[in-house]
């Protein structure tokens, strides 16, 4: 008897056991599978989420294809793109060239526009039907707002004026702007003139109130021209001697080829200093900057005294070509030339000067100088007056005849708009970073950082 009941016990200790465990076994398993789920899921999850899709270049965008953009040295932001041929002006994405916002324009391009940092369009643009125009002809200038609404307009363009090119919004809310003047053939012939062109049109700078559509100052070349050709009429003088004034029967390579036909010095871009109050000139058929005084009032623009460096409106400074006033000893530059930006405080080599010198001629090859301006501005007759080069870069297929321009970024990085190409962004190590390859034709590309106030209308507007 005894062993039958330990017997029993025993085997109902074990039948307890393997029920228990079996039972645990189970709970064990149903655990494990409901982890491997969650981990499924949560495996499921990281690679939704964590996984970008790569980007590919070239990436085909709305007007053109972005071919390159390395984004940990390319600087974040937008590019404002001016496309003359289609007479349009947009604001991309660097990345994915995606038009954020286009503006409609009630013109056609008259060349620059900018966007202001209040967000505002300050653009030259064309006359439906000029009286005389030639490359960059303008005759508008409006300010435009992100809604497309007209802020402010101002128009000069009859069969003696009109505005081409460039304009310039000045700290004291003023705006500068290129004229073409026509002068004819008894006003050529007083001041010894040799051309054949029976109407010439020489530069000017006005300046206007927006708040008055008033011009409240002006430069003129007319007022500041020498002449070696005929010492019985006005303005005779040695022009090496003079480095200071225009030599108005001066006719280098690009005027050779192109033959006469009036636009004589073809200025076509501006920019101003508001740390010495000057303004440089671009003069494309001079090759060369021009600097002028704007501290002067209209009376002493006019004449070769007064103003902070005291003379006047004569030139204070000049480079790029010193043949255009017979100097033999400083050495040419560049051949023809577009956007003299003066790089301002704050931005790497401020102070500098960019320019972008076309490369018409013989070379084919344009190529971007930075420039170091002289610390004193002063123009001495048969020395080299030209400035030293600091910086400079061009690469195979960099050429546009026309147009074009150069930016510095705050990151030290150069934007070089190639009119006749597209944008490229390149490091101060001469490393392509983004380059954008349109089908347009490109008058100048302008960059805004993603917290630049300029844009802040991005935020507004509908997706």
């Amino acid at each position: 008897m005894k062993h039958k009941i330990v017997f029993k016990v025993l085997s109902i200790f074990f039948l307890s056991f393997v029920i228990s465990c079996s039972s645990d076994d189970d709970r064990v398993i149903e655990q494990e599978e409901l982890n491997e789920e969650v981990v499924e899921e949560e495996i499921v999850e990281e690679v939704e989420t964590e996984t970008p899709v790569e980007t590919v270049y070239p990436l085909e965008g709305e007007t053109g294809s972005v071919l390159l953009y390395d984004n940990s040295l390319s600087k974040e932001g937008y590019v404002l793109f001016n496309e003359a041929t289609e007479d349009r002006v947009y604001l991309m994405e660097k990345d994915s060239a995606k038009i954020v916002h286009e503006w409609q324009l009630e013109f056609g391009l008259g060349n620059d526009v900018e966007l202001m940092p209040n967000g505002q369009l300050l653009a030259s643009l064309g006359v439906d039907s000029p009286t005389f125009s030639f490359g960059g002809f303008g005759g508008i200038i409006q300010i435009i707002n992100p809604d497309n609404s007209i802020d402010w307009e101002f128009i000069l363009a009859n069969e003696e004026h009109i505005i081409h090119h460039d304009v310039e919004m000045l700290p004291n809310g003023n705006v500068l702007a290129l004229v073409w003047d026509l002068r004819l053939p008894d006003e050529l012939d007083a001041i010894g003139y040799l051309g054949e062109e029976e109407k010439v049109y020489t530069e000017s700078i006005i300046e206007i109130n927006p708040a008055t559509n008033e011009i409240v100052w002006k430069w003129d070349s007319w007022d500041h021209i020498v002449q070696d050709a005929d010492s019985s009429k006005p303005h005779f003088g040695v022009v090496a001697d003079n480095p200071e004034k225009i030599n108005i029967n001066f006719i280098d390579v690009l005027r050779e080829e192109t033959g006469p036909d009036g636009d004589i010095m073809h200025a076509n871009g501006l920019s101003y200093d508001s740390n010495k109050d000057l303004i440089y000139l671009s003069v494309n058929y001079f090759s060369e900057v021009w600097v002028i005084d704007h501290s002067t009032t209209a009376e002493e623009a006019i004449i070769d005294t007064g103003g902070n460096f005291g003379k006047g409106g004569d030139l204070v400074y000049r480079f790029g070509n010193p043949r255009a006033y017979n100097n033999e000893s400083g050495e040419r530059l560049f051949y023809n030339n577009h956007f003299p930006n003066v790089l301002k405080d704050g931005l790497p080599g401020a102070g500098n000067i960019l320019v972008y010198a076309n490369g018409n001629g013989d070379t084919k090859q344009s190529v971007v100088y930075e420039f170091s301006l002289p610390a004193e501005l002063n123009l001495i007759p048969n020395e080299n007056n030209e400035p030293e080069t600091v910086w400079q870069y061009t690469r195979d297929n960099l050429y546009s005849a026309r147009v074009s321009g150069a930016i510095r970024l705050d990151n030290g990085n150069t934007l070089i708009t190639s009119g006749s190409m597209g944008v490229i962004e390149v490091t101060n190590a001469k490393e392509v970073v983004w380059e954008f390859e349109g089908t347009g034709f490109y008058w100048r590309s302008y960059h805004y950082n993603l917290d630049s106030p300029a844009i802040s209308f991005l935020n507004n507007d509908t997706p």
